[in-house]
């Protein structure tokens, strides 16, 4: 096994390990997978200190989020919002009573189904997702600007959405 050498990090070292366990095995797809994996969760640790000074965690931020760039009046319906945040109708619910009890986002009948309700973002849920969202995206330019060029981020931008184009 290798130790840690400047360009050899640990996915390298797992790729090392079975290497010298199943010399026929292609490591390379574990390798891109698992710094994928690695770097989303690293990512998402620090984008959600970024938001805590703003009172709400990742799953807070997406509902609001998502709210926010529906465009005014700002209103879905909870089927709406659990379809592209893609969480369970149960789960949503929970989210809504948390964000509805911090005065972020209003919840009332949907004028046009009597059974349905329509999920509005606040003036105050605007304001503090628009501050949040600049902290998040402040995370993560700054580890790309660390790490990355200009066209590298460009180049890498494009090869994960052709990745993600064909394993969606």
């Amino acid at each position: 096994m290798k130790t840690h050498t400047p360009g050899h990090d640990a996915v390298d070292a797992i790729a090392d390990q079975w290497a010298a366990v199943r010399p026929d095995l292609d490591t390379v797809p574990m390798a891109v997978f698992g710094r994928i994996y690695r770097l989303s969760d690293a990512m998402r640790g620090k984008v959600d200190k970024a938001y805590a000074p703003y009172g709400m965690a990742l799953g807070e931020f997406d509902v609001l989020a998502t709210l926010r760039r529906s465009g005014a009046p700002y209103t879905l319906s909870p089927r709406q919002l659990s379809a592209t945040l893609m969480i369970t109708t149960g789960g949503m619910t929970g989210r809504l009573d948390k964000l509805e009890k911090a005065g972020l986002l209003t919840r009332s009948p949907d004028p046009n189904d009597r059974r349905g309700l329509r999920v509005t973002l606040s003036e105050r849920g605007r304001e503090l997702v628009d501050q949040a969202v600049e902290a998040g995206l402040a995370e993560q330019r700054a580890a790309l600007e660390a790490a990355l060029t200009e066209e590298e981020r460009d180049q890498l931008t494009g090869l994960l959405r052709k990745l993600l184009a064909t394993t969606v």
